[in-house]
């Protein structure tokens, strides 16, 4: 299969809301992180998360299956720490080449919001 995507990534404006107006799993506020990998072999992703007031958290570790793609909810990393109601920035760092989308889901309100966007990739 041909080679396609980066190898570092980063994901911008992130905040993972603490709060939801709804329990349904679906409905929780949330970021995830839309990872492919297209290669012929197992990615290992690092993902270090960045703020503004304190060093950085990380790695944390992910790996997502040869000619697969990972859902990844940043609300589900718990270690080395979780990481809630904060602004932070990601960076995905992987030895294959991948393609990342960022999405948020933010329910706090009963109008729920919605926003995707591909990640910036180094070249």
């Amino acid at each position: 299969m041909e080679l396609i995507g980066r190898k570092h990534w980063a994901i911008a404006e992130g905040y993972i809301p603490s709060q939801s107006s709804f329990a349904e799993p679906s409905l929780i506020s949330h970021e995830t992180a839309c990872i492919l990998n297209a290669s012929d072999t197992a990615a290992h992703i690092r993902i270090t998360i960045f703020f503004a007031d304190r060093e950085p958290i990380g790695p944390y570790r992910v790996s997502v299956a040869a000619r697969r793609t990972l859902h990844l909810r940043f609300n589900d990393l718990k270690d080395p720490a979780p990481v809630r109601a904060t602004p932070t920035m990601r960076r995905c760092s992987s030895p294959t080449c991948d393609i990342v989308q960022h999405t948020r889901l933010d329910s706090r309100r009963a109008e729920v919001s919605l926003l995707s966007t591909i990640a910036y990739a180094e070249a």
